[in-house]
């Protein structure tokens, strides 16, 4: 076999076209640069294809250059959460009045409030409070 008898990959027919939609400036810089680099702007897009194709699948950005975005997210996340949050965990004073109402007159009277008190001492305490609110008294 000599040298004039080895085979060589057939090149293949350029019959397909992509458009790609970008920027004026962005078009004339790229169509500089090409012709400082001595080729033609459909060879250095086929290069890069082509590149692009062999290489391996593309990955994610490493942890370290996502952090700043996830740190920010989260701190945002605590923002508005912190914010929330009071409002509610917290009744409303007029939701308070009106559960301790319990005939609906708008009004406390003595009887409603000595309700409250179950062991009869003349003071509500917390626990008394707690157990009218149908929530377990804490320690």
């Amino acid at each position: 076999m000599s040298a004039n008898t080895r085979q060589e990959t057939p090149r293949l027919k350029k019959s397909e076209t992509l458009e790609i939609r970008l920027p004026y400036p962005t078009k004339l810089a790229f169509m500089e640069r090409c012709r400082g680099e001595g080729r033609s702007a459909s060879e250095a897009l086929r290069h890069f294809i082509d590149g692009h194709l062999e290489g391996a699948a593309p990955t994610r950005a490493p942890v370290a250059r996502r952090a700043p975005r996830l740190l920010a997210g989260a701190l945002i996340a605590a923002a508005v959460g912190a914010i929330a949050l009071p409002s509610l965990a917290r009744p409303s004073l007029q939701s308070e009045f009106d559960r301790l109402d319990l005939n609906g007159d708008k009004a406390v009277s003595l009887a409603e409030f000595e309700r409250l008190d179950t062991d009869h001492d003349g003071k509500v305490s917390f626990a008394e409070f707690r157990a009218h609110d149908g929530a377990p008294a804490a320690r």
